[in-house]
């Protein structure tokens, strides 16, 4: 099983969302360190090469944004609800800041 490194404030992020949504991250993250694919999500290769996105709709849409490819680790970038069709600007510029720092350790 991968260990689940959470970038910046993404823990704090999953602890705060409504009941059913961070039972539902959780799932869906666990699903990722036992190497399964979340039940939805797309590549974000906006964001970096290997970027995912896992789409979570209960009440209202969730974005977890991961990357599962260095060593045996899942690193969560960045947690947000999405409120528009298209991803913020500002949300994409945090994930992309987080990985770089996760890169940045690895090298």
């Amino acid at each position: 099983m991968r260990k689940v490194v959470f970038e910046g404030n993404t823990l704090e992020t999953i602890r705060q969302l409504p009941d059913n949504t961070r039972h539902r991250s959780g799932y869906e993250i666990d699903r990722v360190q036992k190497d399964k694919e979340p039940e939805n999500w797309k590549p974000f290769s906006t964001i970096g090469q290997g970027a995912r996105e896992i789409r979570i709709q209960v009440d209202r849409q969730y974005r977890i944004i991961y990357i599962a490819k260095f060593e045996d680790k899942v690193h969560v970038l960045h947690v947000f609800e999405k409120k528009t069709k298209k991803t913020r600007k500002s949300d994409i510029e945090i994930a992309k800041n987080r990985l770089k720092a996760v890169i940045r350790r690895y090298r």
